[in-house]
């Protein structure tokens, strides 16, 4: 079992920026593929980004690409989405999805069997 905590939320104005984590516990996370989700009061929950099990291959919404990027530091069992140029669209509930799979690269949610519990992110003129 793999158990996933996000931190590093909280309430800006547009234009800043923002760095969140995601630490994980129970085994390691090297063979898994990483993704971030968020969903916005009201809204359904959407892809926001995916990382390989190396960090070689990364993929964006279009949305947030150019905008937020996604890493990981497999010796800390932790990924981060460090989040510019926040606007007010941006703002939802953040969650880390972890699949067992090296190269995956999906953006469905059903693909990704462990979550977190999420992290709010509130950006505001």
């Amino acid at each position: 079992q793999v158990q996933l905590v996000e931190s590093g939320g909280g309430s800006v104005q547009v234009g800043d920026s923002l760095r969140l984590s995601c630490a994980a516990s129970g085994r390691p996370l090297t063979f898994y593929t990483l993704a971030w989700f968020r969903q916005a009061p009201g809204k359904e929950r959407d892809f926001v980004a995916v990382i390989s099990w190396n960090g070689g291959n990364r993929f964006y919404a279009d949305s947030v690409k150019g905008r937020f990027t996604i890493s990981r530091d497999n010796s800390k069992n932790t990924v981060y989405l460090q989040m510019t140029s926040l606007n007010t669209e941006d703002t939802a509930v953040y969650s880390c999805a972890a699949a067992a799979e090296m190269y995956g690269s999906s953006r469905r949610e059903s693909d990704y069997a462990y979550w977190g519990q999420g992290t709010q992110v509130t950006v505001s003129l």
